[in-house]
């Protein structure tokens, strides 16, 4: 399959500052997305972080040389998987030391939700309340699990979805990379298909956007760049309460014909690497 990507971060209408980070390795095939959480610069240095620890992992983790593993992923995993659930668990006890080593960062946090494609193989590793999501054959379905306090409480019946969107304890977070020397990393496996769509993005979208403006939107706009923008864009316009960050990866059929070494950018299309908060 041929993939092509984009991904776009802003600030939003509110904030001041931006603590979201994103990346797309294109040569891995390897997405992830990270919000932080700590006021001032901390959340930018959690999220970039996270981000930069995950990223170098897996790229380690391809070389020829041995690397270490951390956690204890199950063994039924690919190791993709392994290699991904292995790169959470360091990016969560690098933010944990950092803030141990440095008091003026006590308190800092942040999610991650990271993609990695294998082939016809896709990897999820996720902790916080950012999401992933597949958008095929027009229907929209959450990958991860918001390991927030109100998604619990819907989980468990004690308020309904609507009361969810509307409470003031959405951005209380039950699981989040860094404030403990230990967290629990939720680790998925799913076929793709030739015309899916995946998306990742943080809660400043998803606050915002509704899903089914969000499936309009990227059904409407093939350009996985320009449906990032657009996405914010609706964020923006629906009062952009948070920063907001998008990563668009869309799949398609690899074109096997005489004529397909002419196209433009060969196997995929080259799409530069985001990067926002943090230094």
């Amino acid at each position: 399959m041929r993939i092509l990507s984009g991904g776009a971060t802003d600030v939003g209408q509110v904030r001041s500052n931006n603590e979201d980070c994103f990346r797309l390795v294109e040569p891995l095939n390897l997405y992830v997305l990270s919000d932080g959480m700590g006021g001032e610069a901390h959340g930018e240095i959690a999220s970039a972080l996270a981000v930069e620890t995950v990223v170098k992992h897996c790229m380690n983790g391809e070389s020829s040389s041995p690397t270490p593993s951390y956690g204890n992923p199950p063994t039924e995993l690919s190791d993709h998987t392994k290699r991904l659930v292995s790169a959470v668990q360091l990016a969560n006890r690098n933010i944990f030391n950092s803030a141990e080593e440095h008091p003026e960062q006590s308190g800092m946090g942040a999610t991650i939700t990271a993609l990695w494609i294998n082939g016809s193989a896709l990897s999820v590793a996720h902790v916080g309340d950012s999401r992933a999501y597949l958008l095929r054959s027009g229907v929209l379905q959450q990958l991860t699990n918001d390991h927030s306090l109100v998604a619990e409480q819907v989980r468990r019946g004690i308020i309904t979805a609507s009361e969810a969107e509307t409470s003031e304890m959405q951005s209380v977070l039950l699981r989040a990379l860094g404030t403990q020397a230990e967290v629990e990393v939720d680790a998925e496996e799913q076929a793709l298909f030739p015309h899916d769509l995946l998306l990742l993005c943080s809660d400043g979208l998803t606050r915002m956007v509704t899903d089914p403006e969000i499936a309009g939107t990227l059904q409407a706009e093939t350009d996985p760049q320009k449906a990032a923008h657009r996405l914010i864009a609706l964020a923006n316009e629906n009062g952009g309460a948070d920063n907001i960050s998008v990563i668009v990866i869309r799949l398609e059929n690899e074109s096997k014909g005489w004529l397909s070494w002419l196209r433009p950018g060969g196997r995929k299309r080259a799409s530069p690497n985001g990067f926002a908060g943090g230094h």
